[in-house]
């Protein structure tokens, strides 16, 4: 059973999530999905606050027993905070990959980029054609 897909996402097709907040700030993570295909996550690589990480561009891994896999950034921007929880919980993502289970906050270079990516509905129906 998949997670509901909060409304305020946007997401890449590689199954990253951003919510845009209002302060010119955006809160990035992976998928529900995509946890569920890596299965137990147990470690996580998070960029450094000050990093400056750019849209379509790996800047994070997170691996699971199965498979490490990167975490490409949906838009650009500069690391502002980290979730640092993760390191000694990374399966929080597995939990709640929507929520606590975020990784990373950039100050947006370009809020436009954000208009760019997929809505919820057109990502489920992505997800929903890669099970059939």
């Amino acid at each position: 059973m998949s997670a509901e897909i909060p409304g305020d996402l946007k997401f890449l097709k590689s199954h990253e999530w951003v919510r845009v907040e209002g302060d010119g700030r955006a809160t990035i993570g992976i998928s529900d999905h995509a946890q569920g295909l890596l299965g137990d996550l147990v470690y996580v690589e998070l960029p450094e606050v000050g990093d400056e990480v750019v849209a379509g561009t790996a800047c994070a891994v997170v691996e699971s027993v199965k498979a490490a896999s990167d975490v490409y950034a949906p838009v650009s921007g500069k690391v502002v905070e980290v979730n640092a929880a993760l390191a000694d919980a990374p399966e929080t993502i597995n939990e709640d990959a929507f929520g606590d289970g975020w990784l990373f906050v950039v100050e947006l270079s370009d809020a436009a980029q954000a208009d760019e990516l997929l809505s919820p509905d057109d990502y489920q129906q992505l997800v929903d054609d890669e099970d059939h």
